[in-house]
């Protein structure tokens, strides 16, 4: 079912597309005519960019398609598995750069233009919007693969970064420095390769159901002792799938309550925490007898 968190995140990932493919177009053009091989090389790992945000785009429909028979849980489990298609293609992009620039310090070429750096300054900037603006919404929607591609945007303005440093030290310090920015495309790989384990990392708990919600576990025994006839709360396991979670809550009710009683109890709890906490797809609760003894 796609809610208002697919819409959002579906339509920064369009925004995210475009940016993409606009720039791989201005860094390749600007880097061939400009001398500048770094940005040759940061315009192949923008149009590999373009094909991970198409690839985001795929995951956050897919995952937006309601439970079936085969999938009761949804189909939000694809969110991980995108992200790690497009952590894929960070190292790609870390490799690349890494061979071009290997070879194009064992080339001899020109000092890149002056007006390059005027480029790489505009690149940066609105890389580090786009940055923000998609680890927002990555942020707001819950969206692991949404976030992985946010740091590709943050990768993208590193690599320009250091192509601007390379530049400038090329331009300043004249002829024997002219593979300067090669140097800095190359130390920018390994940055590159450093975001891709950070955003490997969180996506590996979530599709290894590792516990990382204390605060929603928190929030949920807070809510779930507002309801009428909860004494208190136990286990609480929470799973990740995609933009949402699920629940399994242990709840301690009075043990001389009939069946139906605190049936319904489980009920009302279970509207009430969906109600206050929208992103729960869905609670299994468990009744458990209050044994004095054990209070």
């Amino acid at each position: 079912m796609k809610t208002d968190a697919h819409r959002q995140a579906i339509k920064a990932s369009y925004y995210s597309i475009a940016g993409n493919a606009a720039l791989a177009v201005i860094k390749g053009v600007t880097g061939v005519f400009g001398n500048s091989y770094a940005l040759i090389a940061d315009a192949i790992e923008s149009t590999t960019d373009v094909f991970s945000s198409l690839l985001v785009l795929f995951g956050l429909k897919y995952s937006a398609r309601p439970a079936d028979d085969n999938h009761p849980y949804g189909h939000g489990r694809v969110e991980p598995l995108i992200t790690f298609a497009v952590v894929g293609f960070l190292v790609v992009s870390a490799t690349i750069i890494v061979m071009e620039s290997i070879e194009n310090i064992q080339t001899p070429h020109k000092i890149p233009k002056p007006y390059t750096l005027v480029v790489l300054t505009a690149i940066i900037l609105t890389k580090e919007i786009f940055y923000r603006f998609i680890n927002k919404k990555g942020e707001e929607t819950n969206s692991s693969s949404l976030k992985a591609d946010a740091w590709h945007h943050r990768s993208d303005a590193i690599t320009s970064l250091m192509a601007f440093i390379g530049i400038a030290i090329a331009l300043f310090m004249g002829k024997g420095y002219e593979t300067a920015d090669d140097w800095a495309a190359l130390f920018a790989s390994g940055f590159i390769l450093y975001n891709a384990y950070l955003i490997l990392r969180p996506a590996l708990g979530e599709i290894m159901d590792e516990h990382l919600y204390d605060d929603l576990v928190e929030e949920i025994r807070v809510i779930s002792m507002k309801e009428k006839g909860v004494l208190n709360t136990e286990k609480c396991f929470i799973r990740k799938t995609g933009m949402t979670y699920h629940v399994d809550l242990h709840v301690i009710v009075n043990g001389e309550l009939s069946v139906n009683e605190g049936h319904e109890i489980a009920h009302n709890l279970k509207d009430r925490l969906i109600q206050e906490k929208p992103e729960l797809a869905d609670i299994l609760i468990h009744i458990e007898p209050h044994n004095p003894e054990h209070a």
